[in-house]
């Protein structure tokens, strides 16, 4: 039986070219991807809209509003735990979004990129 030659994997010269233009391309896609999707704002509502919080793509609290009803000396606790429900609600508003775009680009590739 004759040897066969090749390259080691089976990869030949030119679809390792095509490969290395897919992934340049892909991280092209995925930088303006994410430069878009921090320009997003994200609202979340908590104690059925009594508390609001909005949040960029980089997760920073751009504004929190609260209703003058939901403001009580004597409960403090109950506006904490509202406050973190709305902020926690919208990181994860911003993390599927994050998460859809990227998939979407990467087909779902998965772990293994640094965003």
């Amino acid at each position: 039986m004759a040897k066969r030659g090749g390259y080691p994997g089976g990869m030949m010269p030119g679809n390792m070219n095509n490969l290395m233009k897919q992934a340049q391309r892909m991280q092209k896609q995925m930088e303006e991807t994410t430069a878009a999707l921090e320009e997003k704002e994200y609202e979340a509502t908590a104690g059925g809209g009594v508390v609001k919080v909005k949040i960029n793509g980089k997760k920073e609290i751009t504004e929190v509003h609260l209703d003058e009803e939901v403001v009580d000396k004597d409960d403090i606790e109950m506006l904490e735990d509202l406050i973190m429900a709305a902020v926690n609600e919208a990181i994860r508003m911003q993390e599927d979004d994050k998460n859809n775009q990227m998939g979407k680009i990467t087909g779902g590739l998965g772990g293994g990129f640094p965003f």
